[in-house]
């Protein structure tokens, strides 16, 4: 089974940047615009239509707002296996800075390549997406 583990900093809080992640069926709207090109909720699932013409099923195992953590499994396509999940940590060093922690298992593991690019694809569109909503808030005029 091939385990595939990225991670990335955003210049955002964490609880910002949960805000968006347990927002499961806006992915396309406020997490990685871009990258996912539409996203339409289930019962217990999401259908996520990728920019590069994948649409995956994903089951959505479990959302942990203690831990800030979101699991889902990919199922159906030409995986016979795949569970993931990110988690975001605060950074010791920043409070206005985060960690977003990806792990995807899954197989056959001739796939794992890419999968492995399609989740740095997506880190980048999440950090990009967050940071400029950031910069945007941070340059508004101030209220009349």
């Amino acid at each position: 089974m091939a385990s595939i583990r990225k991670q990335v900093s955003i210049n955002v809080p964490a609880g910002q940047l949960w805000n968006a992640v347990r927002d499961v069926g806006a992915l396309h709207t406020r997490l990685v615009p871009g990258f996912v090109t539409d996203c339409r909720l289930e019962d217990g699932a999401r259908v996520v239509t990728f920019a590069n013409g994948v649409v995956a099923r994903e089951l959505i195992v479990d959302l942990d707002d203690t831990a800030r953590r979101l699991v889902w499994s990919a199922v159906g396509g030409r995986l016979t296996h795949h569970n993931a999940s990110v988690q975001v940590f605060d950074e010791a060093d920043d409070e206005g800075a985060c960690r977003l922690v990806w792990i995807a298992d899954l197989l056959p593991h001739a796939m794992a390549p890419a999968i492995a690019e399609m989740i740095e694809q997506g880190l980048q569109a999440m950090k990009a997406a967050l940071e400029s909503a950031e910069s945007s808030r941070h340059n508004e005029p101030p209220p009349v």
